[in-house]
């Protein structure tokens, strides 16, 4: 008798325990503060009425509509996401993040949502190319905490390759046209729409081929989230998956690209 009312109070409190930890991780889920560097336009900038825009953000809201939460962003710097993350001054970061294998030591990441390319970008007269002999003796212009800075360090640096990083591309553009800095490393499709098709970027072009490390750059970008929260993590997956699967995706694409950004 004794025993069998103990095992009715502890099934109960247990039963209340994951009661509480399902309604805890509901009320989490509302509400999802996202990460964002709005200095990655078409990915992510901040428009005249000072919301944040992008293709990013826009993959984020369909997220949070399909788990029926709201998306709350967060600005940041890109060298202060993972930190961020960690501080948990918000609970995912979505902002062009390639999930390579030494962010995966730090944080967790969703399944991929698309892959971006590395390109060198530099004066159509200089004819530089993206490998360490051409490179030798001159300036190039990164943003700071991203591959981009990893593969110039590690590739370049070593044989006479001067690495500039930047808190922000936009400034790194700057430097670049006023011949402070020789070329950028870095995103070719915001390279491409984010300064090569502006006025700013006459004259200007990528230099050689595709730049493209495994293990710096990993295999695509995704969201990030803690290594604690894998149920967050699989809520998002299960999101993205929809949105790939009814076609949500590619609607979004189509607003900002004429080619296909997920890949294969």
């Amino acid at each position: 008798m004794k025993t069998t009312r103990v095992k009715t109070m502890l099934s109960a409190a247990l039963l209340a325990l994951m009661a509480a930890s399902t309604m805890a991780s509901a009320k989490e889920w509302t509400t999802i503060r996202i990460g964002v560097d709005p200095t990655y336009p078409p990915f992510e900038s901040i428009a005249k009425d000072g919301t944040v825009v992008g293709f990013d953000v826009d993959l984020g809201n369909a997220i949070c509509e399909k788990l029926k939460a709201k998306c709350v962003w967060v600005q940041s710097s890109f060298d202060g996401l993972i930190p961020g993350l960690q501080a948990r001054k918000f609970d995912v970061i979505l902002s062009s993040m390639a999930a390579n294998a030494k962010r995966r030591e730090q944080i967790d990441f969703t399944d991929r949502l698309y892959r971006n390319q590395t390109r060198l970008i530099a004066k159509d007269s200089a004819h530089l190319l993206p490998e360490a002999s051409k490179l030798a003796g001159k300036r190039v212009a990164v943003e700071q905490g991203t591959v981009q800075e990893t593969y110039a360090r590690e590739k370049w640096a070593s044989s006479g390759v001067e690495v500039v990083a930047y808190p922000s591309y936009d400034q790194a553009y700057s430097d670049l046209t006023a011949g402070r800095v020789d070329a950028v490393l870095m995103d070719a499709v915001q390279g491409k729409l984010g300064f090569l098709a502006t006025p700013a970027g006459k004259g200007f072009s990528f230099a050689g081929d595709v730049v493209y490390d495994a293990k710096i750059m990993g295999d695509g970008d995704a969201a990030g989230v803690r290594k604690s929260e894998p149920q967050l993590r699989d809520a998002l997956n299960g999101a993205i998956a929809e949105l790939l699967k009814d076609g949500t995706y590619r609607k979004i694409e189509a607003k900002y690209f004429d080619f296909d950004m997920y890949g294969k």
